[in-house]
């Protein structure tokens, strides 16, 4: 059974990098590590590279073994195959979830989106977002897409042509 993230919600980023991941978020988390038992803190995965995301990628372990099964089909050596190891295997980290329902984020990856104080938990399906929330508001302004009409209620395109 697929778990999904649900939710949005903003929290306090200390000077150390320290930030709690929203409770129903811990859920999804530690229900998709399969390594998890209670008195475990449960992994994660925050991707933070690529140069044009302004935000940081949540994966649950479940999530980004299926992202490596779907790299892994790729030619080893192709260029694509490459690129997509150096975003979600090189510039990503392996981290856990405290008994405080913490993480800590390095401060190279807080620096690459901006973190600072405030840090927006964006779901978005089988993985979460974190964003500086500016930055995500922004992102929502400057949604533009092909026959996308930002100020029609998102329920409209849900059986629309998916091409």
């Amino acid at each position: 059974m697929a778990r999904r993230f649900r939710g949005e919600s903003d929290h306090k980023v200390d000077a150390k990098g320290r930030v709690s991941i929203p409770a129903s978020f811990r859920r999804v988390i530690e229900l998709c590590d399969p390594d998890w038992t209670d008195g475990l803190p449960p992994r994660l995965i925050i991707v933070y590279g690529g140069a044009t995301r302004n935000y940081l990628e949540g994966f649950t372990v479940e999530a980004m073994e299926e992202v490596d099964e779907k790299i892994s089909k790729h030619p080893r050596g192709s260029a694509r195959r490459k690129a997509m190891e150096r975003l979600y295997s090189a510039q990503s980290i392996e981290t856990v979830v405290d008994e405080t329902g913490r993480i800590v984020l390095p401060a190279k990856v807080r620096d690459k989106i901006g973190l600072n104080g405030m840090a927006r938990f964006v779901s978005s399906g089988d993985t979460f977002e974190i964003w500086e929330p500016d930055a995500y508001d922004e992102s929502i302004a400057a949604l533009d897409d092909d026959g996308f009409d930002p100020d029609k209620d998102p329920s409209v395109y849900l059986d629309g042509d998916l091409d």
